[in-house]
């Protein structure tokens, strides 16, 4: 028997993650989890929500499963920030891959990270720890998804692509094959990737361009 998991937020992506891991699979939410500035409810239907300052008293290590449910907020930094503060702590994180989800045998999920419904993971594909892949995205054979990344649906990435670690991936983005995109990249919606890009920056447009003077980490996410 699985143990009890707990999830790390309690805003839109922790309530949609207890759907998803209650009813597609099986999981027993023991519990939401907020830093106690931001604890303003004592459940969520039904569901006890507690300090994360508590957590180890609580629920400790060796009790239960973690899961970050946290968006792409700060560029994935604060998603980034609890994943790495449980993992010194000794927890164990829970994976959500969606039973309609297409993931071929080989291809590798990493740990705290999520797969919605329609994606396609295709042969060799690596998606690392701490990513989340909303619905409906295409990751093209021999692609590696760095850590921390965040992408919405229905981008279609092509084969030996690399996503960098901490990116934002945003909806209808399309990448040609082989291309590299650099760590802290936003890729805006609609954008069409075709050469490699540089670090910290947005890019939008067709064939996608850095905007001038902006860095990703100045975007609010």
């Amino acid at each position: 028997m699985a143990r009890p998991l707990i999830l790390i937020g309690a805003g839109e992506l922790a309530q949609i993650a207890r759907e998803y891991f209650t009813h597609d699979a099986g999981r027993d939410i023991a519990a939401f989890v907020v830093e106690r500035a931001w604890l303003s409810v004592d459940a969520i239907d039904g569901t006890p929500v507690i300090a994360y300052e508590d957590i180890e008293a609580l629920y400790p290590p060796d009790a239960v499963d973690v899961f970050v449910a946290i968006p792409a907020s700060g560029l994935n930094r604060l998603r980034t920030r609890f994943y790495r503060d449980l993992k010194a702590r000794g927890y164990t994180f829970a994976s959500y891959i969606s039973s309609r989800a297409f993931v071929w045998r080989n291809a590798t999920v990493g740990e705290n990270s999520f797969i919605f419904e329609n994606n396609v993971i295709q042969p060799f594909v690596t998606i690392g720890n701490n990513c989340i892949l909303w619905s409906g995205n295409h990751i093209g054979h021999r692609t590696v998804v760095h850590d921390h990344v965040f992408m919405a649906s229905h981008a279609v990435v092509s084969g030996y692509c690399e996503i960098g670690e901490s990116s934002f991936i945003g909806v209808n983005t399309t990448f040609n094959d082989k291309v590299r995109i650099a760590a802290d990249n936003i890729i805006g919606s609609g954008a069409l990737v075709v050469r490699d890009t540089e670090p910290g920056l947005v890019y939008v447009g067709s064939p996608a361009k850095p905007l001038p003077g902006k860095r990703s980490l100045d975007v609010a996410l």
